[in-house]
């Protein structure tokens, strides 16, 4: 626990910006595009994976928090964030990928304060270590100061392909801020040799989208590239009220390739690798770390109580949430998902291949489903 007084000393001028966006397609049929997994509690905590960011970021930072989220998700996250100000939940009319909805928030920051500095945290990840997770992003703001757009690299625990990486270069010279580094460039999902390279060499992190930087560099950044977004983001922080006619005009792009990339490339971009127990809860497979095992049964991971499993000669992971009793007998690895109208069988392997289910049920009119 980070005490009040180091909290405001080192964090007096950043806000947290929430980004709680996309539908977890691949955590179907637990996350739906209604209830998407940034709304669900998926560790068994009590907490939604947001509630859990805002509780975060809000023992370094206080309430300086600002959720970006969709419309369709403005009642919920009300809900679930009861003490939140009404000003500091933007609601996108529509999904536009992550630039435009961390580029407005940055523009209304901007707008109440030129210096500003901005720390983007994903509303759906996990973080275990929040002294470590503080320390990284106390160098972050630091680095941030000077004029760098700066990210968070975790320190690979595997030859992981689901993730992109980034390539790490000399370390910074910041007094206060001894972890930092420069970025190299930012790469693209591996396959899994290029995966093993990376691990072994050391010099590659993975790319958690963990971004800080002064609200105002942030725009200028993304200017170089999109000047007519940016126009645009800085007319919605200054007329909240053209919104609708102005939104859909924006593109529908990633944070990564509008800024991240293009400013590596020039030498803006720096990186502080960091070991936080983070994971992005992007599958069943990784679901599956962060719960326990079956009281009773030894190698099942459990979601949900564990009385409603019945686990016999098996391994792998069951979420009851079914209001039933689920049972599983001589299968290893496998992946039960329960709930009151759909349920899921599969297997440790096949949990990337989820989102293709989704897809198939929309094809089949199942979108009351999805």
């Amino acid at each position: 626990m980070i005490t009040s007084s180091r909290a405001d000393d080192a964090f007096a001028d950043l806000t947290a910006v929430v980004p709680a966006g996309g539908s977890g397609t691949r955590l179907w049929p637990l996350s739906r595009s209604a209830a998407p997994k940034f709304l669900q509690d998926l560790t068994g905590s009590g907490r939604s994976m947001l509630q859990e960011t805002v509780d975060r970021v809000g023992r370094l930072i206080g309430g300086r928090v600002l959720v970006v989220t969709g419309r369709a998700h403005a009642s919920a996250v009300r809900r679930q964030l009861a003490g939140l100000p009404q000003d500091r939940l933007l609601l996108e009319p529509s999904p536009r990928d992550s630039m435009p909805a961390i580029g407005w928030a940055a523009a209304v920051l901007e707008r109440e304060d030129p210096q500003s500095v901005l720390g983007s945290f994903a509303a759906d990840h996990v973080i275990e270590d929040e002294t470590a997770f503080a320390d990284c992003v106390r160098q972050a703001v630091v680095a941030a100061r000077g004029g760098a757009l700066v990210t968070l690299g975790i320190q690979p625990r595997h030859p992981a392909t689901g993730f992109g990486y980034i390539e790490v270069g000399r370390r910074r010279s910041y007094p206060t801020a001894p972890d930092v580094h420069e970025v190299v460039s930012f790469v693209e999902k591996p396959d899994r040799g290029v995966a093993e390279r990376y691990l072994a060499g050391g010099r590659h992190l993975w790319n958690a989208g963990i971004f800080v930087v002064r609200a105002g560099v942030l725009l200028d950044l993304l200017a170089v590239q999109h000047p007519e977004m940016v126009r645009s983001l800085r007319l919605l922080a200054r007329d909240p009220g053209r919104l609708d006619e102005v939104w859909g005009s924006l593109p529908a792009v990633a944070i990564d390739r509008a800024v991240a990339e293009p400013a590596a490339r020039s030498g803006l971009v720096e990186v502080v690798p960091a070991e936080l127990g983070w994971d992005d809860v992007g599958d069943f497979a990784s679901l599956a770390t962060l719960l326990q095992e079956h009281p009773r049964h030894p190698g099942v991971r459990v979601l949900g109580s564990p009385d409603d499993v019945l686990a016999q000669d098996s391994t792998g992971l069951v979420a009851a949430r079914g209001g039933r009793t689920v049972v599983t007998l001589g299968v290893e690895g496998v992946v039960v998902v329960d709930t009151p109208d759909a349920l899921l069988v599969t297997t440790r392997e096949h949990c990337q291949d989820v989102r293709s289910v989704v897809a198939a049920l929309q094809q089949l009119g199942h979108e009351d489903l999805t």
